[in-house]
């Protein structure tokens, strides 16, 4: 799976990094970003899914 964020639309609200921090960090300006953009970890779906904006999107 590929991981892709939209920083423009993301509010910085922790919650990918709080369910799946292999896959993703708060960066320096409060914004989330892949460390892992490239991963199988179900849990990266799950955080995509839980965004209350819609930032992350995970391709197949």
């Amino acid at each position: 799976m590929k991981v892709f964020i939209d920083q423009d639309a993301c509010i910085g609200c922790g919650v990918c990094e709080n369910l799946c921090p292999d896959v993703y960090r708060m960066n320096d300006e409060g914004k989330a970003e892949a460390v892992a953009p490239e991963t199988d970890a179900p849990c990266a779906q799950d955080a995509a899914d839980s965004c209350p904006v819609q930032a992350i999107t995970v391709e197949e």
